[in-house]
């Protein structure tokens, strides 16, 4: 899986491959020589990879492409990315703030040099005194701006002239196209940090120098990353031993599937139990039986409310359905069946009856040590009263959206504050919480996060939550630890996500045909064409 990297991991690694941003007061000569040589090596590398990624962003567009580079690190980069691609013969126009006339690091101030030696003087406008020599380019929709100003090595707003710059960029009646290198300038990587977007320059691209950190995937920022991409440079990330988020991948849902052995009978393929629905709210039921009987268990039991028997016998046939009797709403959380998994909550409703029976059957399997699948109505019962969230078992899964979570445990901001928040509820309670969105996060009692990355907006439909339950509770009845059944069931709904959306369009997908591609997407993932 690869990694996405927190601000101090990636400093870590920065650090250990080319030295520290500022120079220690006691480094002698030679070893202050060694150090800038290296640097000035991997800055060149950055400035070729990013120039050839400007050059093809850029294209046949008939504009200019105008550099805007700080006084730091990120500027450096930019400057050298503007002298490679003077040398591809891509004529490039330097804004360079040299604020004062002696604010430029060695690192810049050297490839500034040789961009001035490489280019020639006449590219470079170097912006000393911004309010007597400065004036801004004129910017059209067929130019294209590199955006180098500020990197991770600035975690501050912009400010005075800087913001200045964002916002005439950002503001421009002919918008150009930006491509940030590092992070957008005046975008803080700091999870709980609110931003004034407007104040932060949009990046059609994002060249990430060591990777995607956890900012790059929160929806408030999606207008400020818009597409990233890590440039392939030959930095040893090995000081990063455990990282605290990573992105899950094909061939990791793969090792972490279930064997299937030719000869298993139902029986050795594990049952999974599902208590749901309720009156009106029935499909929620056949979703979830739906999509658990399709993840490759043996047996799937759906219990619910007597008005479900004929609508879940028809629906899905090849599933059993029980009851505790109770006409519209299940009271009694029981059953006599032996289930390797329990799913709870699609369609449950909310009656008082079903609180109450909710909370006994909480109570019951944290007494039992029972882990459990927790998801929709029965989220909502527990944020409706609030204390029995101290009832979930440990090792359970948890499925919220943004509303449900925030039901839970409080109004958050953002979606930055929410998996704050969400790590730490986990930690909390020992829970697995599957925080559902564009990119799901699974997050892990022990803190590590888990990004998924094959999502699609095909599962923005109504009922796509209760397919994801069955799945999890699916593949948890075949004998994978809940939480690493979570992080597979979000990645093969992802894929069944766009199977279906291959078959029936974007906006034509349903809950329905996500529930039948999961068998396919599991296919897919186990047994990919060679």
């Amino acid at each position: 899986m690869k990694t996405v990297y927190t601000p101090a991991e990636i400093e870590r690694i920065l650090e250990a491959n080319i030295g520290p941003g500022r120079e220690p007061d006691d480094i002698d000569d030679v070893a202050l020589l060694e150090r800038r040589q290296l640097r000035a090596r991997f800055i060149e590398m950055v400035g070729e990879q990013s120039a050839a990624e400007v050059a093809a962003f850029h294209g046949a567009r008939s504009g200019q492409i105008v550099v805007f580079a700080g006084d730091d690190m990120c500027g450096a980069y930019a400057l050298a990315t503007a002298t490679s691609l003077h040398r591809r013969g891509i004529r490039a126009k330097v804004c360079l703030f040299n604020i004062g006339g002696d604010m430029l690091s060695p690192d810049t101030l050297a490839e500034r040099n040789r961009f001035v030696q490489s280019a020639g003087a006449e590219w470079l406008n170097e912006v000393v005194d911004p309010g007597a020599s400065f004036t801004m380019p004129e910017l059209d929709s067929e130019m294209t701006v590199v955006d180098g100003l500020f990197g991770i090595d600035y975690q501050k707003p912009l400010r005075g002239g800087y913001q200045a710059v964002a916002r005439y960029i950002n503001e421009s009646p002919s918008t150009p196209k930006v491509v940030s290198l590092d992070i957008p300038s005046g975008m803080t990587l700091n999870l709980s940090v609110g931003m004034v977007n407007r104040n932060i320059i949009h990046a059609d691209l994002t060249l990430a120098i060591v990777g995607p950190t956890p900012a790059f995937f929160m929806p408030e920022n999606a207008r400020l990353i818009g597409r990233w991409k890590t440039l392939k440079l030959p930095l040893d990330k090995s000081v990063v031993k455990h990282p605290q988020f990573r992105i899950t991948d094909a061939k990791a849902i793969r090792a972490a599937m279930p064997s299937r052995d030719p000869f298993a009978d139902k029986n050795d393929l594990g049952c999974a139990l599902i208590y749901a629905g309720s009156y009106g709210m029935l499909g929620a039921a056949v979703l979830a039986t739906r999509s658990a009987t399709r993840s490759g268990c043996g047996k799937v039991i759906c219990h619910g409310p007597r008005c479900g028997f004929y609508v879940l016998q028809s629906s899905v046939p090849s599933a059993m359905f029980e009851t505790d009797g109770s006409d519209f709403d299940i009271q009694r959380f029981e059953t006599q069946h032996e289930a390797d998994a329990i799913a709870v909550g699609p369609g449950l409703g909310h009656s008082d009856a079903t609180i109450f029976g909710l909370e006994r059957f909480l109570k019951n399997c944290q007494a039992q040590g029972r882990p459990l699948i927790i998801d929709a109505d029965a989220l909502n019962c527990i944020s409706r009263r609030p204390s029995m969230i101290d009832f979930v078992p440990a090792g359970s899964v948890i499925t919220p959206h943004a509303r449900e979570f925030d039901r839970l445990f409080g109004q958050q901001s953002s979606h930055s504050t929410r998996l704050l928040k969400a790590i730490e509820m986990a930690s909390r309670y020992k829970i697995t919480i599957v925080l559902k969105g564009h990119y799901t996060f699974t997050v892990w009692p022990d803190g590590e996060v888990l990004v998924n990355a094959s999502g699609t907006d095909a599962l923005a439909t109504a009922g796509s939550g209760d397919v994801l339950t069955g799945l999890i509770a699916g593949l948890t009845a075949q004998h994978l630890a809940p939480e690493v059944a979570a992080v597979a069931a979000v990645y093969l709904h992802g894929i069944a996500g766009k199977l279906a959306a291959a078959r029936n369009g974007v906006r034509g997908t349903t809950a329905e045909d996500i529930a039948d591609n999961v068998g396919l997407a599991i296919e897919t993932i186990c047994n990919p064409p060679s």
